[in-house]
């Protein structure tokens, strides 16, 4: 699959809700502001994969952090925790770079999207356009090859700039 991007228009939204993506190993890339629908849209893709059979997981970059600091205090545990992330059929990223990733878990980065490339399919929730990706994987051989394994067979989804909690709020506030 080649890179396409496409404006959260609903046809393309349920174009990715058939999950074909998923059966075909390519990524998704949910990118906008905060309160745009990003994690929503990532929950409701990761549920019709569940429904289509298809194993699928939820996990904040943050908290995956964590957990991998976690494994690496006991034997084997690294490994382990990258082949649990890397065998789920569908594998939900949120807040994918909000954090910029030290040396080592770009290491761990990179070694789960080279056990996914091809074989699971990964929806990323990014504020970050494409274009500094690269900047926050800290640059170099490390940021080149997690990009490579991600960029090149995603469709990127830009959910534009309405902050869905805001206008949900304001929708309330005048029902008042």
């Amino acid at each position: 699959m080649s890179y396409r991007k496409h404006s959260g228009r609903p046809e393309r939204v349920t174009e990715l809700a058939t999950c074909g993506f998923a059966g075909r190993g390519g990524n998704v890339v949910l990118q906008g502001p905060t309160g745009t629908g990003k994690t929503y849209l990532a929950c409701a893709l990761a549920k019709a994969a569940c429904a289509k059979r298809i194993r699928s997981c939820y996990v904040r970059q943050p908290d995956l952090e964590d957990l991998w600091r976690e494994s690496r205090e006991r034997p084997g545990g690294e490994r382990k925790l990258v082949r649990k992330y890397g065998a789920y059929g569908l594998l939900v990223v949120d807040e994918w770079l909000l954090e910029r990733p030290d040396e080592l878990f770009r290491g761990m980065l990179l070694e789960l999207m080279e056990l996914r490339y091809g074989t699971g399919s990964t929806v990323f929730c990014t504020q970050f356009r494409k274009k500094d990706w690269h900047a926050r994987l800290g640059g170099g051989v490390h940021a080149d090859a997690i990009m490579d394994r991600i960029v090149h067979n995603a469709t990127w989804v830009d959910m534009g700039d309405t902050n869905m909690r805001q206008r949900r709020s304001d929708g309330e506030g005048e029902e008042s």
